[in-house]
């Protein structure tokens, strides 16, 4: 174990292992992607808010699980007005898969985040998505391959990376490789505590051209509000949409009357704004 892990979460550190040991796929995909910023852009002038809900049958985080088809949840999000889908794969914490992923991209015609913990390119060729998540803590350390490679080996395939950070060192690491799809995550993977003040305090650093997803602890229209108006372009939110009633819960997040502009909190002192 390498000092970055040590100060993992132990469920985190337990996620990682395993990730290590996955093996990839048989043969190098290839994706015709369907482009996530356009779909963000369409939803919000439309008027409503950019959601990329999360088809998560359980995780280290939340309580219970649900066993109910993943398409049909895939389809009540959709009617519920999802920009985007994200579709857990890890197997062993989130009972994901890669064959629930396949299937529910086969069924909706919005794009699909492939969630995992992908730290070597094999990995990669597991299945095809839409997007796939590159997490800048898990990358760069034993065991892994670095975020540069990755990200080129992702795009080479035709995925839309979606750099992952939750300091401003990841932000950096991310924008250094060139991603133009971030997702800054509010909890620390550290001690799992959320906190949407991570958002606010990275996002004023991201430039405009950067599609900005917060990703975490948003439950609430209030929440909703309060990341729009620090500048997400759009929101990742699976328990808040999971617990209970999929697609009235997905049409109450993205009809919540949020900030129609994104930009810069006022105060803020970055030299790039949003």
């Amino acid at each position: 174990m390498n000092d970055s892990d040590e100060k993992l979460a132990a469920e985190v550190r337990s996620i990682l292992d395993a990730a290590r040991d996955r093996a990839g796929g048989d043969a190098r995909v290839a994706v015709d992607a369907r482009s996530f910023p356009d779909a963000v852009a369409a939803t919000a002038a439309a008027g409503r808010v950019p959601v990329v809900a999360e088809v998560k049958p359980t995780s280290p985080t939340t309580d219970g699980e649900r066993d109910d088809d993943p398409v049909e949840l895939a389809d009540a999000m959709v009617a519920g007005g999802a920009t985007a889908l994200s579709v857990l794969t890890e197997p062993d914490h989130f009972g994901g898969s890669t064959q629930r992923l396949e299937r529910i991209r086969e069924a909706v015609d919005v794009p699909v985040l492939r969630k995992d913990f992908v730290v070597r390119e094999a990995q990669l060729d597991a299945v095809q998505a839409d997007l796939v998540l590159l997490i800048a803590r898990f990358l760069d350390a034993d065991g892994t391959d670095s975020l540069a490679a990755l990200y080129a080996a992702a795009e080479e395939r035709g995925f839309q990376p979606l750099v992952e950070v939750h300091t401003r060192e990841e932000l950096k690491r991310a924008l250094d490789v060139g991603a133009d799809i971030v997702g800054i995550n509010n909890r620390d993977l550290g001690e799992l505590a959320v906190d949407l003040e991570t958002f606010e305090r990275l996002a004023p650093a991201v430039p405009d051209d950067v599609t900005l997803v917060a990703e975490s602890g948003i439950a609430t229209a209030e929440d909703v509000r309060r990341m729009r108006a620090a500048g997400a372009d759009a929101l990742l939110i699976g328990t808040a949409i999971m617990d209970g009633d999929v697609q009235a819960n997905t049409e109450r997040l993205t009809t919540v009357e949020a900030a129609a502009t994104t930009d810069r909190p006022a105060g803020t002192t970055e030299s790039t704004s949003r």
